[in-house]
């Protein structure tokens, strides 16, 4: 920024540090589709890389990764402002709500408090497997939830999923997930299903955690569709599978995978 600067528009100048400003005091919606159409001066303040990441730094998006640079800082910028779990309900807080239930098993699932403290304090409940398959799952609207599909061709934004799973120190149990980037007919265009992870009887019953990231996945992608689940391989009566929790599905920016 040079503060000698000035941005001329048709009737009138404006200094380029009173410019910038003012752009960073604006809701950022309407720096990018009203502002930057007034005139190629202000086209060019708005698409700044300065503007952008002096707006990240006043909204604390910082990198996690300082020697990891954004290519595009607007981009990120909007990336970190709309990223959240797109996920409902992920922590068994409202027991069933907003998840489909595919399997159930013997004795269905349960929501039960956390046998084991979770590394996030605010984890507190969990959703538990029976003795047979119990598998659950959540369809994720990418539209709906602000990402439209213009945006999601164009970027091709990074996917980044997480799940928590433990056993049962005294039982053995099974874990499986499966997350699919479905085209508008929802149909696969990409999946992440690693293999079943088998717990042996005895274990300490620690918490895991599963990630995966989605990145170049190509244009179509309209839905995520996640599905996890898992049983106890010792058939007892009760619930003595897998616990699942704290599930998570986020669209970030390149540089914070």
């Amino acid at each position: 920024m040079t503060s000698s600067a000035t941005v001329q528009s048709g009737l009138f100048s404006v200094p380029l540090e009173i410019l910038e400003e003012l752009f960073l005091n604006l809701p950022p919606e309407e720096v990018v589709c009203t502002c930057r159409l007034v005139c190629r001066q202000w086209k060019e303040v708005a698409d700044s890389e300065y503007l952008w990441r002096e707006r990240c730094r006043r909204e604390r998006y910082h990198l996690r990764d300082v020697s990891r640079t954004p290519k595009d800082w607007r981009l990120f910028y909007f990336l970190c402002k709309k990223r959240r779990n797109l996920l409902k309900n992920p922590r068994a807080e409202d027991q069933f709500q907003d998840w489909q239930i595919l399997e159930t098993g013997y004795d269905k699932w349960k929501v039960e408090d956390v046998r084991v403290p979770h590394p996030d304090e605010r984890v507190q409940k969990n959703f538990v497997t029976a003795c047979q398959m119990c598998k659950k799952s959540q369809l994720i609207d990418l539209e709906r939830e602000g990402y439209n599909p213009e945006f999601m061709d164009h970027f091709q934004p990074d996917i980044k999923i997480s799940d928590w799973y433990a056993p049962r120190w005294d039982c053995p149990s099974q874990y499986e997930i499966c997350v699919e980037l479905l085209n508008q007919k929802k149909k696969p265009v990409h999946t992440f299903a690693p293999e079943t992870i088998v717990f042996g009887p005895w274990n300490i019953g620690i918490w895991h955690q599963m990630t995966h990231v989605f990145q170049n996945y190509g244009p179509g992608v309209r839905y995520i569709r996640f599905t996890h689940g898992g049983q106890d391989t010792q058939f007892w009566a009760g619930w003595y599978g897998i616990r699942v929790t704290d599930s998570c599905v986020e669209i970030c920016p390149s540089v914070e995978t």
